[in-house]
């Protein structure tokens, strides 16, 4: 790069050093010591019972809760995802991107108010019984069936985005030639279409299985706190001040994170599937 230009990344480069990397350590050293709001800064010391909160009950559940919960999202997600945007790219819209941009709308709005709206929708008395009589989701909410759609609802547009813009990056030429070549159009598919567009449902199942992991929200609003994610007991941690232990267990997802960062630069070299 030229040094002219590389000037200009400077400005970002304090920027991500402030608000990212700075608070990264700072999670990591609080983590090791006895820090809440009952200890003064002159008291604090290190210590490892942090630790112990990984092998009670609780939290037990919720790690397993998340990691059962993100699955099960992220492969529902892949189904159904690469299924919609196989079908916009081989449709004969002239304009997909209004297409798109219908499927990505309900990302525009906030997180939580989307949650509150799928809550009343599933609960016994909602808009949609009010207005046409009956809900099909009715008295769902607090299920685990109801997180799970939440879940899907909220993140398909994470998985739809990065297999639509693999599929679309494939060279037409090559799917001639595997029909010329005598491939009925399965096997066209699972030979060279799906192989060519594996990246993008790594890049989809990446940006799918994190958020709904860490996540907190969705299943502490329409669970109506009946099914913990790992995540609410990070929330519930900070929010009693309890920073010792809600700063392990930030980190600890972390690790999860950085580890799918590292399989998606795997895959992805360049993002291009992030475009």
């Amino acid at each position: 790069m030229n040094k002219s230009f590389r000037i200009l990344a400077t400005p970002y480069q304090i920027w991500l050093m402030l608000l990212v990397f700075v608070p990264l350590l700072a999670m990591i050293i609080i983590s090791f010591t006895n820090l809440t709001s009952e200890v003064p800064l002159n008291e604090v010391s290190f210590t490892l019972a942090n630790f112990l909160i990984l092998g009670e009950t609780s939290t037990l559940v919720a790690f397993k809760n998340s990691l059962v919960y993100a699955s099960l999202s992220t492969i529902i997600c892949f189904v159904l995802g690469y299924f919609i945007a196989y079908k916009i790219k081989t449709s004969r819209f002239n304009n997909k991107f209004i297409v798109l941009t219908i499927v990505i709308l309900p990302m525009w709005s906030n997180l939580i108010l989307r949650a509150e709206a799928l809550m009343n929708v599933m609960s016994e008395n909602n808009i949609i019984k009010s207005l046409i009589g009956f809900s099909i989701l009715g008295n769902t909410a607090g299920t685990g069936f109801a997180v799970l759609f939440g879940l899907v609802f909220t993140y398909m547009p994470f998985m739809i985005l990065p297999i639509y813009t693999t599929l679309e990056k494939i060279d037409p030429a090559l799917e001639e030639a595997a029909l010329d070549l005598g491939l009925t159009p399965f096997k066209k598919f699972w030979k060279v279409v799906f192989p060519l567009s594996f990246r993008g449902v790594v890049s989809g199942s990446i940006m799918v299985f994190l958020p709904t992991l860490a996540g907190f929200a969705i299943p502490k609003i329409i669970s109506r706190g009946q099914i913990i994610f790992i995540g609410n007991i990070i929330d519930t941690k900070f929010m009693y001040t309890s920073y010792d232990q809600g700063a392990l267990l930030a980190v600890l997802i972390l690790v999860f994170i950085l580890g799918s960062i590292l399989l998606l630069t795997r895959f992805d070299k360049e993002g291009e599937t992030l475009l």
